[in-house]
């Protein structure tokens, strides 16, 4: 996904995905990977949060619908690299 099309929103307005939505099923091991990675990524990314919320409601029983949900966060997440949270450390010692 390195040389995707970014997008300008990490979930499309108005998407709705379901449960048994019909689809195809996928690799349930690539999907709770891709998933547990959107998650860890949500520290120093809030924006993303409500969208990893969502698709993780499906790591039961993922479909090739909720895997393109998925990339969609990562085509996002291509667009806006240089946004993010810096953690810096402080260091004021008060005796």
């Amino acid at each position: 996904m390195l040389e995707c099309k970014p997008v300008a929103s990490p979930m499309a307005a108005n998407e709705k995905l379901l449960q048994d939505d019909g689809a195809s099923k996928i690799d349930l091991k690539y999907f709770r990977s891709l998933v547990g990675s959107l998650i860890y990524l949500t520290n120093s990314r809030p924006d993303i949060l409500y969208s990893v919320s969502i698709i993780s409601r499906f790591m039961e029983n993922p479909s090739k619908l909720h895997l393109k949900a998925a990339k969609r966060i990562l085509r996002y997440l291509q667009g806006t690299k240089n946004h993010g949270i810096l953690y810096k450390q402080q260091v004021d010692w008060i005796f």
